[in-house]
């Protein structure tokens, strides 16, 4: 193994499912060829989870920030009877709860989406070539 393949082995984990559907898929490419999938189908994945992880963490935060200034709001008129803010809290705690999951099942859906089109291309991309041309 030269010293090129043992840094890019090093910075980057390939995990069993990756080796496992590079190696099944790809049977009959190189190793360097199946090395440098792998390595992109892992960099793919990491990316995705950090744009999941980002997208959850400003979301949730956003429906906290939200729930606290009307919360504040509403106290600080003194309008309404602390125990109706109370329960108007939680209510909208409850729907901020239905929103978030609504957008976790959405990321999800997208996180499985990337994954397939990055199969998808994969398979594309190393497709024999048909002899009709």
């Amino acid at each position: 193994m030269n010293e090129a393949n043992q840094n890019s082995s090093s910075e980057i984990i390939i995990s069993p499912e990756t080796d496992a559907l590079v190696e099944q898929e790809m049977a009959d490419q190189t190793a360097d060829l199946k090395q440098e999938t792998k390595a992109l189908i892992e960099a793919i994945k990491k990316r995705a989870q950090s744009e999941i992880q980002t997208a959850q963490d400003l979301t949730r935060e956003g429906y906290l920030n939200a729930v606290r200034q009307a919360r504040e709001a509403i106290e600080q008129t003194q309008l309404i009877d602390p125990d109706r803010i109370e329960q108007s809290v939680q209510l909208i705690q409850q729907e901020a709860q239905k929103n978030w999951q609504s957008v976790m099942d959405e990321i999800h859906n997208l996180g499985d989406r990337l994954s397939e089109a990055a199969k998808a291309a994969w398979n594309a991309l190393t497709q024999p070539k048909s002899s009709d041309s």
